[in-house]
């Protein structure tokens, strides 16, 4: 009985710190770091958390592994890379980001190992909490090599001996998928549902800095171009409606909202990013997926 006594205020003490670490950690900002392959892949996928993010007072980098210098139906190379990065950092400014373009060819991206050394080294000086890229199966190669990299790169964060000029990190971070339409070799599952609806026109303010892609190339390729508004308040209507129609929520979708919102509030969300926990770095359970991405409601 005596021992038990002179056991209980040890214990107390512990349990006292791990609350108080916890409290410090809740207020400690995050760090959020974005792997995309081109200028404005990174927005698409996540720029309504980004700019969530950014206005709770935490840390959010986007990276595109390529300059971007082949994606349009007019100029390109030098002209076209400049054009491009400006407008990542005029995106980067409106939503409070940080933004790096990569000088890779656009349309050349390959897994290389100079390619992994520079998203480790990316990863390793924002002391990621959260990587997120797109998935290994896509359309376009310069996204799949880019799933290939990040994913390459996952677990070498945190060994000291590759990329030793750069401190590794002491904790794995997790690694995310972006949402996407591919159904193999298999289809994107939607582990974490964000609501975006109140933040929908926040993000497209930001699209609405990549001039070059969302009223030029994209509709070109799609055979739309005709149909982009003239008027600059048009535009950006008309882009607010093809993100709500991306922002959509599916039933599969409804049923994670319902997993991290609860039913009632689940059903008044209308437009989301989401995304996919990856098999690589740390597995977060509830309580970890809440403290990375705030934005969710306490249950």
């Amino acid at each position: 009985m005596i021992r038990k006594l002179l056991f209980l205020p040890a214990l107390l003490f512990c349990g006292v710190t791990a609350m108080a670490q916890q409290a410090a950690d809740a207020k400690k900002p995050l760090n959020i770091i974005v792997f995309g392959a081109h200028p404005d892949d990174c927005d698409l996928g996540a720029g309504g958390i980004a700019s969530i993010y950014s206005s709770m007072g935490h840390k959010v980098k986007f990276v595109s592994l390529t300059n971007g210098d082949m994606g349009h139906q007019d100029i390109g190379g030098g002209e076209l890379a400049n054009r491009r990065y400006k407008e990542a950092q005029e995106a980067a400014r409106r939503w409070g980001i940080q933004y790096d373009v990569l000088d890779n060819h656009d349309g050349e991206l390959l897994p290389t190992l100079e390619n992994r050394m520079a998203v480790i080294r990316k990863i390793r000086e924002w002391n990621a909490d959260v990587v997120i890229a797109p998935r290994t199966n896509d359309y376009h190669p310069d996204h799949r090599n880019t799933g290939v990299v990040v994913q390459d790169a996952a677990y070498l964060v945190i060994v000291p001996n590759i990329l030793s000029s750069v401190p590794p990190l002491t904790k794995n971070p997790v690694f995310l998928y972006f949402r996407d339409r591919f159904q193999r070799p298999n289809p994107f599952r939607p582990d974490i549902a964000i609501d975006i609806t109140e933040n929908l026109a926040k993000k497209v303010d930001g699209l609405d800095a990549h001039v070059s892609q969302f009223y030029e190339w994209l509709p070109w390729t799609d055979g739309n171009l005709a149909n982009v508004p003239k008027d600059a308040t048009e535009r950006k209507n008309w882009l607010l409606k093809s993100m709500e129609r991306r922002s959509s929520v599916t039933p599969e979708i409804r049923a994670s909202l319902e997993k991290w919102y609860g039913t009632e509030k689940a059903e008044k969300v209308k437009y989301v990013e989401v995304f996919e926990i990856t098999e690589y770095g740390k597995q977060p359970n509830a309580e970890e997926v809440r403290r990375l991405f705030p934005m969710l409601p306490k249950l």
